[in-house]
């Protein structure tokens, strides 16, 4: 539906629904600090509210991409919007701190890989872990060794959430409301300011803060900074919101398993001091 809207409808439409999506997370989220005897439950609810989340720093990339760009982005950020791994990637991705967009991208190709593998010397094949976590915690289901066997794969139970703290995602949600961003007008702001830099490769953090810092000016002067703004809420955006991610790829990287046999061994000789080929 985005893919085929005028630019002006998309951000009607937008400002419509990301105060939708904000309270939905916050209602998984007050439903999870109420569970603290029920950890796995409440590990549920947050996971929830942090792909809640996501949809909305997505959808913000969206209004960041530059005009030109916009419509050829748009159905790739919208299959992200509704891919669970692409949701998890995006909520993680707001902690990063990558030298540039070129590192940003080497992260998050890392981190959709559908495998890869753990221990001292890369003796263990695992499954991509932001999705396992997610469907390990949620669902009772047979799962695969390695060797073929097959195993009864319990629901996780995590400890508790830390202390009640919210997640990261979703106080960079809250800090974008109170500030304005998700006014129609605010939205405006945003694809002005960002529309003057494309970030392909050699963009980098501080690029994004002198934007951000720009964008804080337009909010002011249009008077578009609410209420509930505090003075942590800036520093929560010039902080934590990643650099725009609409020229990165999101889908899950099929791992063969020759080539990962392939890595083992190379790793294991890595340990004892070999090359292959020397022996």
């Amino acid at each position: 539906m985005l893919c085929n809207m005028p630019r002006a409808a998309q951000l009607d439409l937008l400002a419509e629904g990301l105060p939708i999506i904000l309270k939905s997370a916050q209602g998984f989220w007050n439903a999870a600090v109420q569970l603290s005897d029920h950890s796995r439950e409440a590990r549920v609810l947050e996971g929830f509210c942090e792909e809640e989340c996501a949809k909305i720093v997505i959808l913000m990339d969206l209004v960041r991409c530059p005009k030109k760009l916009a419509s050829s982005r748009a159905g790739k950020l919208t299959s992200v919007f509704y891919d669970h791994l692409g949701r998890l990637i995006y909520a993680e991705a707001q902690n990063w701190k990558p030298v540039n967009l070129a590192q940003l991208r080497e992260y998050v190709d890392h981190s959709r890989e559908g495998h890869y593998l753990e221990g001292y010397a890369g003796e263990y094949i695992v499954p991509n872990w932001s999705r396992y976590s997610r469907e390990s915690t949620l669902y009772a289901d047979i799962e695969l060794h390695e060797d073929g066997q097959p195993y009864w794969n319990e629901p996780t139970q995590l400890g508790a959430i830390a202390l009640g703290i919210p997640p990261p995602v979703l106080s960079l949600a809250e800090a974008m409301s109170a500030l304005g961003l998700f006014d129609r007008r605010g939205l405006q702001a945003v694809a002005d300011v960002w529309n003057q830099l494309e970030f392909v490769g050699t963009e980098n953090f501080e690029d994004s803060r002198r934007l951000t810092g720009e964008l804080f000016d337009r909010l002011d002067a249009e008077q578009l900074v609410t209420e509930a703004a505090t003075d942590r809420h800036p520093g929560w955006i010039q902080n934590n919101w990643q650099m725009p991610m609409y020229n990165l790829e999101f889908r899950e990287i099929p791992m063969k398993l020759s080539d990962l046999k392939a890595q083992q061994e190379a790793m294991l000789w890595s340990e004892i001091g070999y090359e292959r080929g020397d022996y």
